[in-house]
């Protein structure tokens, strides 16, 4: 979705780190019409059209009326915007980079972090206890919408029974932006502590670019190594970039 638009009307205070600018603040339950009725307008055409209706920024505004009640948004939305990108990257940022936008506070933080844990449920719900080979596009929905847009890696291990059945989905490690460290010991011991048959390893690659490196090949022939050795399943290792994904299994690295 494109996130250029129009925005103006900056003259209004903004919040830093939760608490008004020292301008004089807007008289208590009122706001300028000019706010009311553009507010009036995004709400009416997000029921009339919903999301796909609405660019980044506009969408993003609609979150954040309900954080910053009473002052007009639109510059909060675009310098959050111009930081991060786009509207995922937005609302999965860390709370720490957040915090460094001004106008951001802790209402906002709190809000975005609420979606962001909604949409991940959400998408989860439609892969556990399911067979993963009958429902892959659910999975891969899922991995795209828990990492693609994160700043730093991930590794996420997906374990299954003897029926393809997803069981657990469990975070093993998180790192910086180019290396997560992960241990091919501790991967083949939870698998058996979970009663696991097979395996999906997963990890983002937060330059957007899902080519695996060296190391991530080196990786995988290790995990693979050791859960072989307890006659456990590598079914795939997918990578995860910002609009596509790579299966080791496609590509012949496994």
């Amino acid at each position: 979705m494109t996130r250029r638009g129009a925005f103006h009307d900056t003259s209004l205070p903004l919040f830093q780190g939760g608490e008004e600018a020292t301008l004089e603040p807007l008289p208590k339950g009122r706001l300028p019409s000019y706010i009311q009725d553009h507010r009036a307008r995004l709400r009416e055409r997000f029921t009339q059209g919903g999301a796909t209706a609405m660019p980044d920024y506009e969408l993003l505004e609609l979150v954040l009326f309900r954080s910053i009640p009473r002052r007009d948004v639109k510059p909060v939305a675009r310098a959050l915007l111009d930081k991060f990108q786009d509207f995922n990257r937005v609302i999965t940022a860390p709370p720490e980079r957040l915090k460094e936008v001004v106008g951001i506070g802790a209402a906002v933080i709190t809000d975005l972090k609420i979606l962001e844990a909604a949409a991940q449920r959400m998408a989860r719900s439609k892969v556990m206890q399911r067979q993963v080979i009958s429902g892959w596009d659910a999975v891969l929905d899922y991995c795209h919408t828990t990492m693609a847009h994160r700043e730093t890696e991930q590794f996420r291990v997906l374990f299954l029974d003897r029926k393809n059945v997803l069981i657990a989905d469990e975070e093993q490690a998180r790192g910086t932006v180019d290396h997560v460290p992960v241990y091919p010991r501790e991967v083949a011991k939870r698998a058996l502590e979970l009663n696991a048959s097979a395996l999906i390893l997963v990890h983002n690659h937060p330059s957007g670019d899902p080519t695996p490196s060296e190391s991530d090949i080196d990786m995988t022939d290790r995990i693979n190594t050791a859960l072989l050795a307890l006659g456990l399943v590598l079914h795939d290792h997918l990578i995860i970039g910002k609009s596509r994904e790579l299966s080791f299994r496609t590509e012949g690295y496994l």
